[in-house]
């Protein structure tokens, strides 16, 4: 590692890295999400740190994909533009989509935006990593700017996003979740890990997305104007994506939750065979990458009894936060295969609780 910016033309005129800016890249990670935090604290040096600068990469990306009050088109271009940033042959400059940007954000900016607000400080820190690092992030990174722009531009008429199909929302959750699995695969393998089959990762990125949006489906209607349900599945009952605020609907939404936590749920096998192929004993990876299976898992069973609410409540259907940090602490200890299956088990039948009760 090195504290010279590197010769990126997004950060000639930076100043150097301070271990006063790594640490920050922590911080801005456990404000923008707890989750994520946890994966981020169960990793050892130097994974860890790469870690955080890789997914504040991605969640710039994501506020600016997010954000309803930006026209559709007008997000895709931002991105596209960073993208171009992050593009070392292209001469666009963190600067230039800071300038873009600015516009559209908002007077009291929310955590994410204020990560927004310092890609700069992001950028510096990504462009002070080894080479190979910087490989191993950049590209993905740029397939999911790129791949969030895309779906922007075609559902730009509908104002937010409304998916059609089953494959098309599969194809969504590889740009948001699929492309952070790779970029965490691509990590653990500069590291020494071994190479993982890209269609169990692509069954684990699914099994957690799948998860996230059957879960999510009022909270994305509500703050994104965002229906990630496919349209064939709505129009199956009788509905379309409207609908999702319609109380009348809300038995046949359920239904469509139903299907969708089933469809994640046909995906663990697939997340599981990936999880075989990681380390037991190489700084932390094993652990990072169990805690959110187990999280899905949970979940899992959270939405087979709670389908209605997810479609009638915001933020309605989650895990206790004691099973939550009970689990943590299983994950903090040592940490092995039979372990990870033995959690799985637990979690699928039942909240986890102290195995000393």
């Amino acid at each position: 590692m090195s504290d010279s910016p590197g010769n990126h033309p997004s950060i000639s005129t930076a100043t150097p890295v301070t271990d006063a800016d790594r640490a920050w890249t922590f911080e801005a990670v456990h404000s923008v999400s707890r989750t994520f935090t946890l994966t981020i604290e169960l990793l050892e040096e130097p994974v860890d740190a790469w870690v955080c600068t890789g997914y504040l990469l991605c969640r710039i990306a994501d506020t600016v994909e997010d954000d309803p009050t930006i026209p559709p088109r007008e997000r895709a271009r931002l991105l596209e533009l960073y993208d171009d940033v992050l593009d070392p042959d292209h001469p666009a400059t963190v600067d230039t989509f800071l300038g873009e940007v600015d516009p559209h954000r908002p007077a009291e900016p929310n955590a994410d935006w204020q990560v927004v607000g310092d890609t700069e400080r992001v950028v510096r820190v990504f462009a002070s990593l080894d080479d190979d690092v910087q490989a191993a992030m950049r590209s993905v990174v740029r397939e999911m700017a790129t791949g969030m722009a895309g779906f922007l531009r075609d559902h730009a008429d509908e104002g937010g996003l409304r998916l059609r199909t089953i494959d098309e929302l599969e194809e969504y959750c590889w740009y948001v979740a699929g492309t952070v699995g790779k970029l965490l695969s691509n990590l653990f393998r500069v590291y020494g890990a071994e190479e993982t089959d890209s269609e169990d990762a692509r069954q684990f990125a699914l099994l957690l997305q799948l998860v996230n949006i059957a879960k999510d489906v009022r909270d994305d209607y509500e703050t994104e104007n965002n229906v990630y349900l496919p349209g064939e599945l709505l129009e199956a009952e009788g509905i379309d994506h409207d609908a999702v605020a319609d109380p009348s609907a809300t038995d046949s939404v359920a239904r469509v939750v139903s299907r969708i936590t089933d469809r994640a749920t046909s995906y663990a096998d697939g997340a599981r065979r990936y999880l075989r192929t990681l380390p037991e004993d190489e700084v932390g990876i094993l652990a990072g990458m169990g805690m959110p299976y187990l999280l899905a898992i949970a979940t899992i069973r959270e939405l087979n009894e709670r389908a209605h609410e997810a479609v009638t409540s915001i933020d309605a259907v989650k895990m206790s936060r004691e099973e939550v940090e009970l689990l943590y602490a299983e994950m903090t200890g040592e940490v092995s295969h039979e372990k990870i299956d033995r959690l799985a088990d637990a979690v699928r039948e039942r909240p986890y609780t102290n195995p000393e009760r």
